[in-house]
């Protein structure tokens, strides 16, 4: 049923503390804004621990269920490197993969049990067409808030939908202190123009 109804799928991963549900708060207001249904699922057991986090964004004319099936995600908005690999098989064969080009060592690499894989980035290269590395840190300091990596990770992800670019702005201003949103704007609008 949702085949016929067009139903797009977002992925956001990363690790607990990098804002991505958060940002997956702001997006799904976005779809709302845009008149469009949109549901949330999200995982962050070990959020407070530097654990996985994930939250599945969906939205269409209508959505039946929060969850994309493996094979079904169009966007992964990966937070962190590593956890651009373990939702791989989430994707769809012409999905788009935006990558935070940054590393936090999970507890297994930092008790030297495991190496931090170096070739991540060329591994998804070469199964994806449509793959886009940032620092989204970098970007964040930039505009004057070190916590804006997911607001700028947001911005890139704006490009690959359509969404007016006012929309994102008024949600994004409603959505932060009057302290933080100015930054969080800057953040947003260095990231589509990264």
């Amino acid at each position: 049923m949702e085949k016929n109804n067009h139903v797009k799928s977002i992925l956001l991963a990363g690790v607990g503390g990098q804002g991505i549900l958060r940002a997956s708060d702001i997006l799904c207001m976005v779809m709302m804004e845009a008149g469009l249904d949109a549901k949330k699922s999200e995982v962050h057991g070990m959020a407070q621990r530097g654990g996985c986090v994930t939250s599945h964004v969906r939205y269409g004319q209508k959505v039946y269920s929060p969850i994309a099936r493996k094979g079904d995600v169009d966007i992964l908005l990966s937070f962190e490197k590593l956890e651009s690999l373990r939702y791989l098989d989430f994707m769809k064969h012409a999905g788009s993969i935006i990558i935070n080009n940054i590393e936090i060592y999970p507890p297994s690499v930092n008790l030297g049990d495991i190496i931090y894989p170096q070739n991540i980035i060329d591994l998804i290269r070469n199964t994806f067409k449509t793959v886009k590395v940032i620092n989204a840190r970098d970007i964040a300091v930039h505009a004057g808030n070190v916590r804006a990596e997911n607001t700028a990770l947001l911005g890139v992800l704006s490009l690959y939908l359509p969404i007016d670019i006012a929309l994102w702005e008024k949600v994004l201003t409603s959505s932060f202190a009057a302290t933080v949103a100015e930054a969080n704007l800057r953040a947003f609008h260095l990231g589509r123009a990264a």
